[in-house]
């Protein structure tokens, strides 16, 4: 069963830092590139802000490049997302997703998703 566990979440000042964790099991790391989403309240849900696949450059949305940094431990099948610089518009529910990396990544693309974690950034 593909599990994909995300954690790391929580309140920061505008400006800080804060480090996601997103924990995958149950299909070999590198089958998928593996995102980041996120979904503001009551908006849809936006992305990849950052994905990482085994086969090209990681991908950054506009929105967050030199801010977010993708980076992934295979040891522990695990993928990170660095946020620094963080605005308060950037509160979100944040989701990792699992699936293909087409040269214009979507939600769709993505075949199996995290339950998210919070993130909220104080002005």
């Amino acid at each position: 069963e593909v599990q994909l566990v995300e954690s790391g979440g929580g309140l920061v000042q505008a400006g800080g830092s804060l480090r996601l964790s997103c924990a995958a099991s149950g299909f070999k790391f590198g089958d998928y590139a593996i995102g980041w989403f996120r979904q503001a309240l009551g908006k849809e849900r936006e992305g990849p802000l950052a994905l990482t696949s085994r086969d090209t450059s990681p991908f950054y949305a506009d929105a967050v490049k030199g801010r977010f940094t993708i980076s992934s431990d295979k040891a522990q099948n695990t993928v990170y997302l660095q946020m620094n610089s963080l605005k308060p518009e950037d509160t979100a529910v944040y989701y990792c997703g699992a699936g293909s990396y087409f040269s214009d990544p979507r939600p769709a693309d993505m075949y199996y998703w995290g339950k998210g974690t919070l993130v909220t950034v104080s002005s």
